[in-house]
């Protein structure tokens, strides 16, 4: 069949449609005007002066809008659905995906960023897989589970951070008798859009070897130790791959923003602004971001401070790890508390208040963990960040 052959017939629908409009930087609308629009849509042609406004806006206009998940309907859903759904072959996980209302009923929390609930019932197994996704797992309250990465077992506990490049193979098992809950982040929005990404089903069973409950898994004994790398592995890294260390301890991040507001409580720089401590996770062996695809931070704002409003190029999902406080985006505000998920799109101005106590925050502070596409961004050369002065 030749290129003339697939071209629409002349009675086919054409899914070009273009509309003459009267209005400022468009042509004159006349008959000849017309019948050339008509022609642009058998050919299927659309001229730029019709859609500059739409391709080329002057700041991003993200169709993601701003929204909040309270924890308790999640964990709610999650816990009936641990009653009712199976994991295994097929479903391969109980996850449950926010979906963002600006995208038209897809589980996608953002245009290029996957963010779900998972639930593990007690002795439940997740069977073991791979993928080009990059993901990561972040646990707001228990323990219990462990994540098997390339047959090493990681401890899951709250705080904790596991971030996991692409194509590694990995399973989940419950260990204890009592269901657990995290939250999920990968790129698969991204992948799915730029059509590359694969999938590998692993072992319906892990081993017994497998299923040993380790305090610290061998990623951790080789690479946790700050500012200490293995010699016998450094060369093995390879930028942009992913980090190699597989948890990132809640002692350690939460060690380091107590010293950054200690600091800035006596004098010394530390913060990245009053009150506001932040740390973002790296890669040991190359200190780009863990993921390359996907940043992780964690924020402290001390009680009382409040963050002037930022805006970034790129989408972010945040969880509130502890503390309450009220937090707005763009136009719309939020008192948040424990667990709660919000997402910031492209662009948006994002400010927090914090209205922690020590009677809902063990720091006396609002945490929050941030998940972000901005390494796509960073290396595209379009991230941007704009910060405004607090009124």
């Amino acid at each position: 069949m030749s290129d003339q052959d697939r071209t629409p017939g002349r009675n086919a629908v054409s899914p070009v449609t273009l509309t003459a409009e009267d209005a400022p930087g468009q042509p004159p609308v006349t008959p000849g005007l017309l019948d050339l629009y008509r022609g642009f849509e058998k050919a299927l042609l659309v001229p730029l002066w019709t859609r500059i406004g739409d391709l080329m806006p002057e700041h991003p206009r993200s169709k993601a809008q701003p929204h909040r998940w309270e924890w308790r309907t999640l964990l709610d859903l999650a816990g009936r659905s641990g009653e009712l759904v199976p994991v295994g072959r097929g479903g391969e996980r109980r996850a449950i995906a926010l979906a963002n209302p600006g995208l038209g009923g897809r589980p996608y929390a953002t245009p290029t960023l996957w963010a779900a609930i998972q639930y593990l019932m007690p002795g439940e197994d997740a069977p073991e897989h791979r993928h080009t996704q990059n993901a990561f797992r972040f646990v707001v309250e228990g323990e219990g589970v462990w994540t098997v990465v390339e047959r090493d077992p990681v401890p899951m506990r709250r705080g904790d951070f596991l971030p996991q490049a692409g194509m590694h193979w990995h399973a989940h098992h419950n260990a204890t008798d009592e269901p657990m809950a995290w939250i999920d982040g990968l790129d698969i929005p991204f992948q799915y859009d730029i059509e590359a990404q694969f999938f590998d089903f692993g072992r319906d069973e892990l081993s017994g070897e497998e299923r040993t409950t380790p305090e610290r898994s061998r990623s951790e004994r080789l690479w946790g130790h700050p500012g200490l790398v293995p010699v016998s592995h450094v060369e093995r890294a390879t930028p942009g791959r992913g980090t190699p260390l597989l948890r990132y301890r809640w002692e350690d991040t939460d060690a380091a923003l107590t010293d950054q507001l200690e600091l800035e409580r006596e004098g010394h720089p530390g913060t990245v602004e009053p009150g506001h401590a932040l740390v973002r996770y790296a890669d040991p062996a190359t200190a780009e971001d863990v993921l390359p695809t996907i940043r992780a931070q964690f924020h402290r704002v001390r009680a009382g401070a409040e963050t002037a409003p930022r805006r970034e190029t790129g989408s972010s999902v945040y969880q509130v790890f502890d503390g309450s406080g009220r937090v707005t985006v763009g136009d719309v505000s939020w008192s948040v508390q424990r667990g709660d998920l919000f997402v910031v799109p492209s662009w948006a101005p994002l400010s927090m208040r914090s209205e922690a106590s020590p009677s809902d925050s063990d720091s006396g502070a609002l945490d929050l963990f941030q998940f972000s596409d901005a390494p796509v961004l960073t290396k595209l050369n379009l991230f941007r960040t704009h910060v405004e002065e607090n009124a």
